[in-house]
């Protein structure tokens, strides 16, 4: 039985969805690298390529693409491959970002002004959010309102991908959430290599989301993560001879047998990516399945 956990939010209030004239959140640095997140285009194709592909008029939002336009427009060649009257919005908080961005637009290709407080006009809807490398400048306590915030705007069913990547895109960690009546449920913590630079679970602390970065402590969910990932890695570190994507697959394999659910797919594991499904939930530590 699929059980659903869910953050109880409180939602903000109904109000009629227009621009807003002030911009939520804080100008970040803004910096990023052509193809940087190629690879978590490719996941949300691979993982909901229906909700992608959906004609209706409802708008892919990329928030907080930079000070060039060009991950907004990357995105926007990727998905309309499978889509092409998908509507995609960029959104930025800095109004020289934005003013950079508007040569580029069209009529299916917004760059507008705003915050998560989505500058959303009347009429339109979301059906999923990407911002990534944004809350990772934010403080810790920042994130949950955020993230509240920008559930007003997105469809039941929605979804958003948050998180950080490092500054070529080889390696990132990301939460996914689905929109549900009392807000967002976080249906996974996703990690991806590219195998470039190897592969050892230690990396991906250093490029956690800014709800997980400084909770890699005893006591805490994370913390146990990791402790057993390291242990998985040690243990199948045999599988090295055949390659590291062998490996990879073979430390999500023994965690699975720790008690993590973990999405065992070989689509995901051969491609590098490592789907923790309910990471809030569980597991129980030190529970091996056997």
């Amino acid at each position: 039985m699929l059980r659903l956990y869910c953050y109880n939010f409180r939602m903000p209030p109904k109000h009629p969805l227009a621009i807003p004239r002030k911009p939520q959140g804080i100008v970040t640095r803004g910096k990023t690298a052509r193809n940087r997140l190629r690879q978590v285009d490719n996941f949300l194709l691979l993982y909901e390529p229906s909700l992608i592909a959906r004609r209706d008029s409802s708008l892919f939002v990329d928030l907080g693409y930079g000070a060039e336009a060009f991950t907004t427009l990357e995105t926007a060649m990727r998905f309309r491959k499978l889509n092409p009257d998908l509507k995609i919005l960029g959104v930025e908080i800095e109004p020289e970002r934005v003013a950079a961005g508007l040569p580029f637009a069209d009529e299916r290709t917004f760059f507008r002004l705003g915050g998560f407080n989505l500058p959303i006009e009347p009429g339109e809807t979301v059906r999923a959010i990407r911002t990534f490398n944004v809350l990772r400048q934010y403080n810790e306590a920042e994130v949950l309102p955020a993230w509240e915030q920008m559930a007003h705007y997105v469809q039941p069913g929605g979804l958003m991908i948050e998180g950080t990547s490092n500054p070529t895109g080889a390696i990132w960690a990301a939460n996914l959430l689905r929109r549900v009546e009392t807000g967002w449920h976080k249906e996974a913590l996703v990690f991806f290599t590219n195998f470039h630079q190897g592969f050892d679970p230690l990396e991906f602390q250093t490029i956690l989301p800014k709800n997980y970065i400084h909770r890699v402590t005893p006591g805490e969910k994370i913390f146990d993560f990791f402790s057993a990932w390291k242990a998985a890695a040690a243990e199948t570190s045999p599988l090295q001879t055949w390659g590291l994507r062998q490996w990879f697959a073979g430390t999500a394999e023994a965690l699975s047998r720790r008690g993590y659910t973990i999405n065992l797919r070989r689509k995901w594991l051969s491609k590098g990516w490592l789907i923790w499904e309910n990471p809030e939930t569980e597991p129980h530590p030190g529970l091996v399945k056997v």
